[in-house]
């Protein structure tokens, strides 16, 4: 298990369309009862839910959940102050969420550009 402030160290978001709860629980290092929980207090998190209420969260979720993740852990707000600075964030286009993805392009460019040369 991740320290909290160690947000940085979550493994890259693999490139698929869907993930289980299992999988974000895996991806953002927090418990699934923690995730069902999330999706009560921020309206922001709205899986899809299928066949038996089964949840199905799309990339734009995992950031999401990184992004509360990191609020809660590393920088200490509460579960109101995340709420807040999410909705503000959300009206002014935080640049974190955006430096996050980056980073996840870079490494999966790194990953593409390391198979090229391996083949040559």
């Amino acid at each position: 298990m991740l320290e909290p402030s160690h947000n940085d160290e979550l493994p890259p978001i693999p490139g698929k369309r869907y993930f289980t709860i299992g999988e974000v629980s895996d991806l953002c290092s927090v418990k699934a009862h923690v995730l069902r929980y999330w999706e009560q207090e921020f309206p922001q998190l709205a899986p899809v839910k299928r066949r038996g209420n089964r949840r199905y969260y799309q990339r734009q979720d995992v950031l999401t959940i990184r992004q509360i993740r990191s609020l809660l852990y590393d920088q200490g707000y509460t579960i109101g102050g995340a709420k807040q600075k999410l909705s503000s964030s959300e009206a002014k286009e935080d640049s974190s969420q955006y430096k996050q993805l980056i980073r996840q392009m870079i490494v999966e460019l790194e990953e593409v550009l390391a198979v090229l040369n391996h083949t040559e």
